[in-house]
């Protein structure tokens, strides 16, 4: 028995409660059923890999989101009481939630680089990493526009056109005589690209694995962050892992797209803009001296 069912007058109200989600839309007030659902969609939008197609509870959460205005209201104010902001609640991304800067969610890129790297230089690079990989698997405003589009990115292209922008920054350098050599023994003073081309792409192990310090290494852990937050999804091993992103990674990206950092490196113009069709991008005639992983040209990004 429902612990609201104290009172003949909160027997509607429990019944309501104990009829789930699943129940009809109600115009009255809020009930502590209401609540609850409203919570538990929430909680169903904190597990970034579930989607509503593999879970009937949640799919119906959705559609009463969808249809019920005022249920609506009050799971989107549940979201907000937990500094939660709502991306957009849909059957292909069920409820995409990203946290707010004093969200108790919130993992800031300090922290998650702070957890990957404990060297300066490689937490830049981390997110450096995570800045690539954004504008490659959505390099044009209509790419983010259409639902229906998937990106497709690897970590070896990632790599390449990280170091392909690298180069284009040293050539923007020398143009403007901004191109010193501050001492090696301050780090600090290095300019971003110089942080990533005096790293080796691959490294060597007795194994033959990517050292983590790599490159890509550093990459394939970004790109592991993004699989566990339902960014991403593995799709193979070539070129070093290939990835294609969700829904709720284009939503994550379109709420970033404005950033200054991201238009600058899209507008150094590595990434062609074509008709939106599979394609791969060779790399330049004046890129051999590049230290580039094998296979590594860079990603292809086509429609569903």
């Amino acid at each position: 028995m429902s612990e609201y069912r104290e009172t003949a007058a909160d027997a509607p109200e429990a019944a309501a409660y104990e009829a789930g989600s699943a129940g009809p839309a109600r115009t009255g007030g809020v009930t502590p059923g209401d609540a609850a659902d409203a919570a538990r969609l929430v909680g169903f939008g904190l597990q970034p890999k579930l989607l509503p197609a593999r879970d009937a509870e949640y799919a119906d959460l959705i559609r009463r989101h969808r249809e019920d205005p005022a249920f609506a209201r009050l799971a989107d104010a549940v979201a907000a009481g937990l500094g939660l902001i709502v991306l957009e609640v849909s059957p292909r991304a069920g409820m995409a939630l990203a946290a707010g800067e004093d969200s108790v969610f919130a993992v800031r890129m300090g922290d998650y680089a702070r957890r990957a790297a404990s060297d300066a230089g490689d937490r830049f690079l981390h997110g450096l990493a995570h800045l690539a990989a954004a504008a490659l698997a959505f390099p044009r405003p209509e790419d983010l526009a259409d639902d229906g589009y998937i990106g497709r990115i690897t970590v070896n292209g990632i790599d390449a056109f990280i170091r392909q922008a690298c180069r284009r920054l040293e050539e923007q350098a020398d143009e403007t005589g901004e191109n010193t050599d501050p001492a090696s023994d301050a780090p600090g003073l290095e300019a971003a690209w110089r942080v990533y081309t005096r790293r080796s792409a691959t490294g060597a192990t007795k194994d033959a694995r990517r050292l983590a310090s790599s490159t890509t290494g550093i990459i394939g852990k970004a790109v592991a962050f993004l699989v566990d937050s339902g960014f991403l999804q593995r799709t193979g091993d070539e070129s070093g892992g290939t990835y294609r992103t969700t829904a709720r990674y284009q939503l994550q990206v379109r709420d970033m797209a404005g950033s200054a950092a991201m238009a600058e490196l899209l507008d150094l113009g590595i990434v062609p803009v074509g008709d939106g069709s599979a394609s791969l991008v060779p790399a330049a005639a004046d890129d051999s001296g590049l230290d580039l992983a094998a296979d590594a040209g860079l990603p292809f990004h086509a429609h569903t």
